[in-house]
């Protein structure tokens, strides 16, 4: 249970109270919570994963030391039937699940987690391939954080915008929304609508007198 708030006297009667009813532990301010980590200076916050892909690195095992700039091939576009489908995709389902919640403090990969991701039911090899990929961008980029200033606004704004057709497998629209508290990204997604995008096209015929 994280507690938190700018009362420090407040937050201190909040944990006596809960002392009084059941067995707890008084574990200080944050540093660490569910694989994410809480690092803080005078003026700012910082949030990481970077124990969290240390342990799926190690998990994965790639083999090689290889590191890549970039989470994706530019201009690459996959469809279901890319490659030969994996005889046990149990591993890409772990991977991938594991990334999604990596994306919490690494929003530079939720694309491609979220292109991946539509693959779980039927992966093939070359989608295996691509997620390789993030893990050599993750590898190389292991010390990267969420900077969260104490000096930011409390205003809430929210920005959304869509894609027409974009999904080349099924020709599906995107949706998308994210949301700032000041100047700080709290909250993105990504969802596919359920409608099929089909252009319509209106043909115009003019008839002259001969």
């Amino acid at each position: 249970m994280i507690i938190t708030g700018d009362d420090s006297e407040y937050i201190a009667f909040v944990k006596a109270r809960l002392r009084d009813q059941f067995l707890m532990t008084d574990l200080g301010p944050l540093r660490y919570f569910l694989g994410i980590e809480v690092s803080s200076t005078f003026d700012s916050f910082y949030i990481s994963q970077e124990k969290y892909i240390q342990d799926l690195l190690a998990r994965v095992a790639l083999g090689d030391e290889r590191t890549v700039e970039t989470p994706m091939e530019l201009n690459v576009k996959l469809q279901p039937t890319d490659g030969d489908p994996l005889p046990d995709p149990t591993r890409y389902r772990h991977l991938v699940g594991s990334l999604v919640y990596l994306a919490v403090t690494r929003p530079d990969i939720s694309y491609l987690v979220h292109i991946l991701s539509q693959f779980v039911s039927a992966p093939t090899t070359v989608h295996y391939s691509h997620l390789l990929r993030v893990l050599r961008y993750l590898r190389g980029t292991i010390t990267r954080r969420l900077f969260l200033p104490r000096s930011s606004s409390v205003q809430l704004q929210c920005y959304s915008d869509a894609t027409w057709a974009s999904d080349h497998s099924d020709r599906r629209s995107l949706s998308a929304y994210c949301v700032f508290l000041g100047g700080l990204l709290i909250a993105w997604k990504t969802k596919k609508q359920t409608a099929v995008s089909v252009r319509v096209l209106r043909l115009s015929c003019v008839l002259w007198p001969c």
